[in-house]
């Protein structure tokens, strides 16, 4: 419920969704709750956090070394520790996890979905697994009411696209491009086309992901017929940029998703 309400709201005050995305325990997990608290207090939508991986192949060069700097100390039961800790911090806001397939299934699927429920996550993202291998999960995550995410890609086919938008819940993940995440001057790709087919399947909302990192690539993406953006490597780079100094980190955290919320 939290993602519908999510989008009611917004919907009713003609607003986009503002969603984030950074690794958990990025640079380490003291830091990484008060860089989560700071996105919350500043207001984005919901929460996409990256669960740390060693072959995080879908990602570029900035979210890969978040990926590095997490793993120096990550452990997936500090990982749900975290998480139950944002979920006491705000009872509201949705929170998605993004994932690479060998983390939950070295974990038990089963499992990892059960802790997930426990800890208030509403959505689960498999970077690295394709659609045609759903049934893998989605017993696990319809039995624990989690929402799994489908990725609708450039290049996918109308029949792809159906399959994604019959089956993603919560909301669709739109690739602005192809190849790895990583922020943008300009939007490479117009992906209204895709989006319009995807809605022609489905009201699930629709997410455009992929190199959004300024505020003029929100307006595109609802000129696209977008229901809103998830950015990841611009706010991850903020923090790279400033591991020296989390004062300023997270104020510029601050005024970041200030600029592009307003």
């Amino acid at each position: 419920m939290r993602y519908q309400n999510m989008f009611e709201t917004l919907k009713k005050h003609k607003k986009m969704a503002f969603i984030p995305f950074v690794t958990l325990g990025d640079p380490n997990y003291e830091l990484s709750f008060e860089i989560i608290k700071t996105l919350i207090i500043s207001g984005v939508s919901a929460l996409e956090l990256g669960l740390a991986f060693s072959d995080p192949v879908a990602d570029g060069i900035a979210i890969q070394a978040s990926h590095l700097r997490a793993l120096k100390h990550a452990s997936m039961a500090k990982n749900f520790q975290l998480l139950k800790k944002i979920r006491g911090y705000n009872h509201d806001i949705p929170i998605g996890l993004l994932a690479y397939a060998n983390l939950i299934f070295s974990y038990g699927v089963d499992g990892f979905y059960a802790q997930a429920k426990e800890c208030g996550v509403d959505s689960v993202l498999i970077a690295d697994m394709p659609l045609i291998e759903k049934e893998l999960v989605i017993k696990s995550a319809q039995k624990h009411q989690i929402k799994q995410i489908f990725i609708a890609s450039p290049n996918a086919s109308s029949k792809d696209l159906e399959q994604v938008a019959m089956h993603s819940q919560g909301y669709i993940y739109t690739l602005a491009r192809s190849g790895v995440t990583g922020a943008s001057h300009t939007l490479e790709n117009d992906a209204s086309a895709i989006i319009k087919t995807l809605k022609t399947f489905s009201s699930t909302p629709a997410l455009l992901g992929f190199g959004i990192s300024q505020k003029e690539h929100i307006t595109n993406a609802k000129e696209m017929g977008a229901d809103g953006v998830i950015c990841g490597s611009a706010l991850v780079k903020i923090i790279e940029e400033n591991l020296n100094n989390e004062d300023a980190m997270l104020e510029k955290i601050k005024g970041f998703v200030g600029g592009m919320i307003s």
